[in-house]
């Protein structure tokens, strides 16, 4: 019996440093050029979620590592979501979905993002498809409410006519894509 009790132990251990390493490899990663991620989300047919985030933010490094993170770890969203985050500071800068460079505070003042993190779920060209979540109230519930949102962004982005099967996620105004942000015609 002991020896059974050493082998679980052992192997208990050597999974949790197993997973502790390849968790450490996984970043999500920086939105740099959204014209191009845009046209790989239209593609693919896959919404975009878009975390907005800042190196001082502790609920962004929460969001990163107790969520995002293991999703993309787990391989699970591959075909469901395009997972990227834009890290809002000094100097930052992106290609927006219309191909021109701008700074990253323009993007975010175009979709009223000021709290770090929100997360955006967005179409090839930027337009919002399910509710916005803004900050991490609370961690027990955020994973199924991450999940709804998921699911309403692919089914609008799939069959724009069809209900949501959740209650959760239902976009209610959504922020003007306007032209600038937009590869669509005006």
């Amino acid at each position: 019996m002991k020896r059974l009790y050493r082998l679980v132990l052992f192997v208990a251990a050597s999974l949790w440093l197993t997973i502790s390493v390849l968790r450490a490899d996984v970043t999500v990663p920086v939105a740099t050029d959204l014209q191009q991620l845009g046209s790989q989300a239209v593609s693919r047919e896959l919404p975009i979620l878009l975390t907005f985030t800042s190196v001082i933010c502790s609920y962004c490094e929460l969001l990163e590592q107790d969520f995002l993170q293991p999703m993309l770890l787990s391989g699970e969203y591959r075909d469901k979501v395009m997972i990227r985050k834009l890290e809002l500071g000094p100097g930052a800068s992106v290609t927006g979905f219309d191909g021109r460079k701008i700074m990253a505070s323009e993007l975010s003042s175009h979709y009223r993002v000021f709290v770090t993190p929100t997360l955006l779920f967005v179409d090839g060209n930027g337009k919002e498809l399910a509710e916005r979540i803004v900050g991490i109230n609370t961690p027990e519930l955020f994973g199924g409410y991450l999940d709804n949102c998921i699911e309403t962004a692919l089914l609008r982005l799939r069959d724009p006519g069809a209900t949501p099967r959740s209650s959760g996620c239902q976009l209610e105004n959504p922020a003007d894509s306007g032209s600038i942000f937009s590869t669509a015609a005006p």
